[in-house]
């Protein structure tokens, strides 16, 4: 039987109008560092490829065409994206400290383990999983 290795990347778009903030904030706030970053004139679209501790994980796309999820956040497709964390409770204090729209922090009723939901400059949701 064939078999997945990993997760390769997960693509997000965003606004033309928001692709430098949306990179602010993966790179500044999150930590994520530029593997790449490209014009594509013929798609009036950038391409920003970002790594988390040196594995490519996220590919961030602009498109001056973009449009909002039909639904929010329960639309088909992809929910959210989870971060594993040490401590949601600094992440959150951080978060919060740089402006960062957050929920509270609660926790998984299955497995005790502490979480956070908070959203990027387009409102994409994002959580901060504690290990």
């Amino acid at each position: 039987m064939l078999q997945i290795e990993n997760i390769h990347h997960v693509a997000l778009l965003t606004s033309s109008d928001l692709y430098e903030s949306c990179k602010k904030f993966y790179t500044e706030i999150l930590g994520f560092t530029v593997v790449r970053e490209v014009y594509r004139e013929e798609r009036n679209s950038h391409k920003l490829d970002l790594a988390l501790n040196g594995h490519y994980v996220i590919e961030l796309f602009s498109f001056p065409d973009f449009r909002e999820r039909n639904s929010y956040p329960e639309a088909k497709g992809l929910r959210h994206l989870a971060f594993a964390v040490k401590d949601v409770g600094a992440w959150y204090a951080q978060l919060k400290k740089s402006g960062v729209k957050t929920e509270e922090v609660r926790v998984d009723a299955f497995t005790g383990k502490r979480f956070l939901f908070f959203y990027d400059p387009n409102d994409q949701p994002l959580e901060m999983y504690q290990l």
